[in-house]
Parts: C-alpha cells; structure tokens; sequence
C-alpha cells in the first residue's frame, strides 16, 4: 500500500493537485479562533483550506492565511458561490468580492453551492470564465446529484472537477461516489464525521478500539480508503490534530465492510434535489 500522510494529494481531471484532506470552516464565526484553527492545521500538515460565501467568515479565512505568511503555492482555497450570487454577472461580481475578502488573486477551487434551477447554466458559464481569467485554478459543483450534473453535461465547456457532498457512513452515497469516480470527478465530504451523530456507533467503536484510534479517526481513515477527499471542521486543536493522525493504521477489507454496512441513507443537510426546484435552502433539521 502507497504510504499517505496528510500531505497526500489526488490529481484533478483538469491536471492540477488536490490535498486529500482539509480543514472546513463552517460555522466559525469568532476570528480569533479561526485563525487559531488554521493555524493549528497549518502546523499538523493541513494545506487545504474550505469556505464559502454563505458562511460569512472568508475575511477572516484571507487574515488567517496572510498570518501564515507562507507561500501561496503551499496552500489550496476553496470557496463557494451562495445562491442569492448565482446568475453570469453576479458570480462573477461576488467571486471578485470573494477574493478581495480572502485578500488572495485566486482560488485553487471555486465551487456552486448548491444547485437551483434558476440560472443554472448562467452560473457554470461564469465559473468557466473565471477559470479562464486565472480568477480560479479549478471549477466544481456542491451537492449536485447525478441528473444535476447529467443536466450541466449538455451545455458545459468543461465539466467540474470535483462534487462536494455530505458523506459519511450514515450517507455513504455509493452510488454517486462511483458515478463520479466514472465521470473523472473527485467526490469531496463534507461533514465527513456526520457532525459527532456516529462516534457512539458500537461498530465504529469496535473497530476504534481495535486499532487503538478514535471514531473520528475510523471514520476518516474509511474516506480515505474508498477514495474520498474530506473536509473535516473542528476549532478543537486537539481534534485538529488528531483528524490529521489517520495514515499509520489501515482499516481491512471486513472492517471497511462493516463501516459501509452502518448506511442509513439519512441526511444532516437539505435535499438537493429539493433545493433545487425552490432555488434556496429552507428549515431544516
């Protein structure tokens, strides 16, 4: 077995490198502990940093990044395009927005959020210039299922390099997983601990016991083994570096049965498809 350390990266359809395993951003609101967290991820090996529009914290995403004060190179940013900025003009406008709050002059992966039915071509014709621009390094979807990209296939230029899911062993989506792994689209999970709702699991347990890891170290070392990126999001710096601590133990076949044997098809986020008729996110959970 090829020996990974955090540092691993997969090749993207579109030639450019992606680190396997990064931090995701979600719902830090304090800066002080963002940058904390970045920085704590920077120091355990993370060079893939994830935020979006919607979550209202790239501004302290881009201070976080200038307090490294590292190579540009050394580091890969994703954000995503909420929503309300969907439309030609206004990704393009936000994008710009984006990089100003990032204080970055690119992002290695610019992402839709989610997909809706409104400007739903509009919106993948801005990505494909921004990319052309060299405002983006790599273009790919979030949450998009299998007809939202058999959809985009028929009038895109280029098709996205990675889709960004909600996937863990309660919501393994197999199918989409090899969907994309057909079509040369990286699958990329989000939430990939399922927000804590699996670490009681017995068999997760089991297997963590086993090995001597944690659960979310079980569960990040499945995604690994299945071909998953991952993005797992903590303000922990224990568990930050703990989620790092995956590449010195293997799972076997039977145990990685055993994971995949936990589905149960239930969501934490909204139904994509759902989104997509209403063209926004609703109440959920």
């Amino acid at each position: 077995m090829a020996k990974h350390t955090i540092g691993t990266t997969v090749k993207l359809a579109d030639g450019n490198e992606m680190p396997i395993e990064g931090l995701g951003v979600y719902k830090m609101t304090k800066e002080d502990e963002l940058i904390n967290s970045v920085k704590v991820a920077y120091d355990a090996g993370y060079r893939l940093f994830d935020t979006a529009q919607m979550y209202g914290n790239e501004a302290a995403v881009g201070k976080a990044i200038k307090d490294l004060n590292v190579n540009r190179d050394d580091i890969f940013v994703t954000t995503k395009v909420a929503e309300d900025n969907q439309g030609y003009d206004k990704v393009i406008a936000s994008v710009e927005e984006s990089l100003k709050k990032l204080q970055l002059d690119h992002v290695d992966l610019l992402l839709v959020h989610w997909p809706i039915n409104t400007h739903f071509f509009k919106t993948w014709r801005a990505f494909e210039k921004l990319k052309e621009q060299g405002l983006t390094k790599s273009i790919g979807t979030s949450n998009y299922g299998m007809l939202h990209l058999q959809y985009l296939a028929t009038k895109a230029n280029e098709m996205p390099v990675v889709d960004q899911l909600e996937v863990h062993p309660y919501l393994s989506q197999q199918a989409m997983v090899t969907f994309n792994k057909e079509n040369h689209i990286v699958t990329q999970a989000w939430a990939p601990l399922g927000r804590g709702r699996i670490f009681e699991d017995p068999i997760i347990l089991k297997i963590g016991k086993a090995h001597d890891k944690s659960a979310a170290q079980v569960i990040l070392r499945w995604h690994l083994q299945r071909g998953d990126s991952f993005i797992p999001k903590s303000v922990h710096p224990e568990r930050i570096k703990q989620n790092a601590d995956i590449y010195d133990f293997e799972l076997s076949d039977e145990e990685m049965k055993l994971v995949d044997s936990i589905n149960k098809n239930t969501r934490i986020s909204q139904e994509p498809e759902m989104v997509y008729e209403i063209g926004h996110q609703y109440p959920h959970g």
